[in-house]
């Protein structure tokens, strides 16, 4: 199958990338954000005296923004009442962002300046964060892409607690999220497994990791045989692409390892997915692959001293060829032998290939995340990922810890022998579908069979992908699992 080629740059472009920059003051000709306590208002220098009265008035109100306009310009101020910088804190300055971003880009402008008068430097980033978020777009098939795209395309923050390499490391977390998110966006038409991997290689090139792609000769070689049963209904061959960031002064000397499902798209396979609405979003089954591919991004640009690999199994699920077929038996690349009861399971299948590779690098921990089960959507909605592991408790508290920081947030289920009962089967050492209930917590139990190491699984299958917009969530593919998984690294290995 030929497919287009684009550029890193391209992949960026479509991002709507909006640019995130330190100011020693605030600029004249951009619209300004002035961040405030509401208690003290006598910082507000630039005010008069009427100006300062209207200010208290709309306090009193409870007004979330206030606006003023000079000389063509809006300027937007932002009052908040004075609280410790709590995750909730900083989720609400990201949302009022988003908000504030709609009216810049109304008023057609192209460049904005936070000031913060709170001392605060992480308002100013959260502001900042939530405004570049909300502000991408994607674009790529629309006739008319220039004509649509937003007015905002750079962010200064004039706060003299925010360094322009805090500035500059938020950018890059921004873009990894965004590049994410334009991944999962893109159709199975154009991001097929071989694509995938070729856009892998392209950010790693820009980004400073390694990339290696085995083809499906190499795959079959190892004897993948869970991701090379999903692939077999497939015209398109599957790749396992591994991705390595390993600074010369690493300071951990286990790597941690990062996995991720690739399914490009997912029609359940012979076990066809029901009808209406049910196909509608599978291109994003490859969202947990599009979050390890952010996350390296992000550690590499950022030059964190810590070494971490990335693993994506990717295919697309199809019931033509020689598709497998409800109740084949198949054998994972360990030498375990899985009965396969419903081929709509199949990110297990892929994962289980990817966890036992994982295991030669003896990892510090590791962590897979994945669209994997509409169970864990049931458990817990579209507002968090479902999280189980063998972790220490320490380190799945910090990621639950990262994931409450970034709004990313998680809730953890238990891992009891009794789920693992359910994935036993009659003819074979597994079978890939448990019991009629907690089938996010069977299908980890699965999984947990492939892992000799610390691990943490993360089912996103909740977050990952909406048909509406909620703030800086812009409506499609959310590159959830970017900002978290970055956020943990960052805090616990550097």
């Amino acid at each position: 199958m030929q497919v287009a080629l684009i550029t890193f740059e391209q992949l960026i472009d479509q991002a709507r990338m909006t640019h995130i920059k330190s100011a020693k003051s605030t600029l004249l000709n951009a619209s300004g954000i002035t961040i405030f306590y509401n208690d003290e208002l006598a910082k507000l220098t630039d005010l008069d005296k009427q100006q300062l009265s209207f200010f208290k008035k709309e306090i009193e109100q409870e007004k979330d923004v206030i606006t003023l306009q000079e000389l063509g310009l809006y300027n937007y101020y932002l009052p908040l009442k004075k609280e410790a910088a709590t995750a909730e804190a900083l989720e609400k300055v990201r949302m009022k962002g988003a908000s504030l971003l709609a009216s810049l880009n109304g008023s057609k402008s192209s460049e904005v300046c936070i000031t913060n008068l709170t001392g605060e430097k992480e308002l100013s980033l959260a502001l900042a964060e939530g405004m570049a978020l909300a502000n991408y777009q994607f674009l790529k098939y629309f006739k008319d892409k220039k004509k649509r795209q937003n007015s905002l395309t750079t962010i200064h923050i004039a706060d003299k607690y925010v360094t322009a390499k805090d500035a500059e490391s938020l950018q890059h977390v921004v873009e990894a999220t965004l590049v994410a998110r334009t991944l999962i966006n893109e159709p199975v038409s154009f991001l097929s497994a071989v694509q995938f991997s070729k856009e892998m290689q392209k950010v790693g090139k820009e980004s400073g990791f390694s990339v290696k792609v085995l083809g499906k000769k190499e795959i079959e070689a190892k004897k993948m045989g869970g991701l090379l049963a999903v692939n077999a209904g497939s015209i398109d061959p599957p790749t396992f692409t591994i991705m390595e960031y390993k600074p010369e002064k690493a300071r951990n000397k286990k790597p941690i390892v990062l996995v991720g499902k690739g399914v490009v798209f997912d029609t359940g396979g012979l076990s066809l997915k029901p009808t209406p609405n049910s196909m509608d979003e599978m291109k994003c089954d490859m969202s947990g692959g599009a979050a390890v591919v952010g996350a390296m991004m992000a550690v590499a640009k950022n030059q964190l001293p810590v070494h971490v690999i990335g693993l994506v199994p990717a295919t697309d699920n199809r019931p033509g060829m020689n598709a497998v077929c409800p109740q084949d038996v198949i054998t994972i690349s360990d030498g375990t032998t899985v009965e396969v009861l419903n081929t709509d399971a199949e990110g297990r299948l892929i994962l289980a290939d990817a966890l036992v590779w994982a295991q030669q690098y003896k990892p510090e921990v590791c962590i897979d995340l994945a669209t994997l089960t509409g169970a864990a959507v049931r458990a817990i909605g579209t507002y968090a990922s479902a999280v189980m592991g063998t972790a220490e408790r320490n380190v799945m508290d910090q990621l639950a810890e990262s994931g409450m920081h970034v709004w990313e947030r998680t809730v953890q289920f238990p891992l009891w022998k009794d789920y693992g009962d359910e994935m036993k089967s009659d003819i074979a050492d597994l079978k890939n579908l448990g019991g009629a209930y907690a089938g996010q917590i069977s299908a980890a139990k699965f999984l947990e069979h492939f892992t000799d190491y610390p691990w943490i699984h993360i089912d996103i299958a909740g977050p990952a992908y909406s048909n509406s917009a909620s703030g800086y969530r812009t409506k499609g593919g959310s590159g959830v699992g970017v900002r978290m998984l970055y956020d943990f690294i960052h805090k616990n290995y550097c």
